[in-house]
């Protein structure tokens, strides 16, 4: 078995990481049974869910790198404002 020790296993970072395996899962099962069809949103390119989710995803990464850099390391309320931003992307774009 692979010792994972250098990694400092948290619960914070299985849930992360659960939840996003947890989101590609979901992606795949909607894809099999809900296919996909482009859309145009703001951005004005089409894109699929699973463009939403990578956008959502990256956008959610640099709010929480710059709530880190202004605020500090209490991370409720970047999360919250990301799953906002997520809301709106999946709406939206």
């Amino acid at each position: 078995m692979p010792d994972f020790a250098w990694m400092a296993w948290t619960w914070q970072t299985g849930l992360f990481f659960a939840g996003i395996a947890s989101l590609l899962l979901l992606m795949t099962l909607l894809a099999i049974y809900r296919p996909e069809t482009e859309r145009v949103g703001v951005l004005r390119i089409p894109t699929t869910r699973g463009d939403r989710l990578f956008i959502s995803l990256l956008g959610s990464a640099f709010i929480h790198l710059v709530w880190l850099g202004l605020v500090g390391a209490d991370l409720w309320w970047a999360s919250a404002l990301s799953l906002l931003y997520a809301a709106a992307v999946f709406r939206y774009v």
